[in-house]
């Protein structure tokens, strides 16, 4: 699977049922959050403890269902709060490995207009 680097990333703050499997994950997708799983887009999701990921993402002809579980720390998430927040493929990657992404800072984008 590679994700595009320009693929939306979305981050469910709510702790789901870790229960759910691909059909559950695409129901809550399309019916709470209101977004078309099969868009191309990241979906990530919590569990309560906050030690496991799923993440959902649609690639032509069918969809990945990625899990991770943190054997002895836990992840660090935002407020739980129901909503979902975009999060951008560095901030993706400081919540994969443990860092708390939203005390990081982003990188200012670049603006080139010159080239050699």
């Amino acid at each position: 699977m590679l994700l595009p680097f320009n693929a939306k990333i979305w981050f469910y703050q709510s702790p789901i049922d870790f229960r759910k499997q691909i059909d559950g994950i695409v129901y809550l997708v399309a019916d709470t959050l209101g977004k078309e799983p099969t868009s191309g887009q990241l979906f990530v999701f919590r569990n309560k403890s906050a030690d496991k990921l799923k993440m959902l993402y649609w690639d032509d002809p069918g969809f990945w269902l990625l899990y991770k579980r943190l054997e002895k720390s836990r992840f660090k998430f935002p407020r739980i709060i129901d909503g979902t927040m975009t999060l951008s493929i560095q901030q993706l990657q400081w919540l994969l490995t443990g860092i708390d992404f939203t005390l990081q800072q982003q990188p200012e984008p670049m603006n080139v207009t010159h080239f050699f």
